[in-house]
């Protein structure tokens, strides 16, 4: 398969958290990134279970939806509502036993969730329902800097033949599918116009040198919970 890049897909540098990693709070280096080209990393799957395809139907079923709300409890309008309401409405509750810390986002706090409920890992094999963590979304901090961790998270619905993995998240113009191939981290779109990698985050005058805006570049880890 042919590529082809746009101005804005440039080689992946991101650093991508393995299982390691998350408990070191230490990045992977472009390395990793350059392991993942050579076919030994993500993302295969395998056969989903029933409450796994449960999960990937719940998440599509907020496709376009202008508010949230999951067995009569509303929850907030972002991308860390959606994923607690995807799992809430299969019975399972993210953020049950843990205490939000002063100023810790919502995306941070279903990660710390899965610490303890689960497994934080970047494959080789992702299943629907897993939860998808992705980093430097925005400028969080608004320091100006490419140094904003777990800044975006979504749902997993299906990987695709080329391994692309398809997910479901809340964004600034509402809940939509997005595409993410870990493969070719760096690369929109190829040569036959398959879609790889979507834009996540928007380019601004003020990013700094090196800002990447493609889902695979900014990937952070998946979330297996296990419950």
């Amino acid at each position: 398969m042919r590529l082809r890049n746009r101005p804005l897909a440039k080689p992946a540098t991101v650093a991508v958290f393995s299982i390691l990693a998350v408990f070191l709070s230490a990045c992977v280096s472009g390395d990793s990134q350059r392991r993942l080209a050579k076919g030994t990393g993500c993302c295969g799957i395998s056969e989903a279970t029933v409450e796994q395809r449960a999960l990937a139907r719940s998440a599509a079923g907020y496709l376009g939806a202008s508010r949230i709300h999951a067995k009569g409890r509303r929850f907030r309008f972002d991308c860390s509502g959606l994923t607690q309401a995807v799992y809430f409405s299969n019975g399972i509750d993210l953020l049950n036993n843990v205490d939000g810390r002063p100023g810790e986002s919502g995306v941070r706090l279903i990660r710390r969730s899965l610490l303890t409920h689960g497994r934080l890992h970047s494959g080789p094999r992702v299943q629907p329902g897993d939860v998808v963590f992705l980093h430097n979304t925005w400028d969080a901090n608004r320091d100006r800097r490419v140094n904003d961790l777990w800044t975006h998270v979504g749902i997993v619905e299906r990987v695709e033949a080329n391994d692309t993995v398809v997910f479901i998240s809340r964004v600034s113009r509402g809940i939509e599918r997005y595409r993410m191939n870990l493969t070719f981290p760096g690369t929109h779109r190829a040569d036959d116009g398959t879609l790889l990698n979507d834009f996540m985050r928007r380019k601004r005058r003020s990013d700094p040198p090196r800002t990447h805006y493609l889902t695979g570049q900014l990937f952070a880890a998946f979330g297996t919970v296990t419950h």
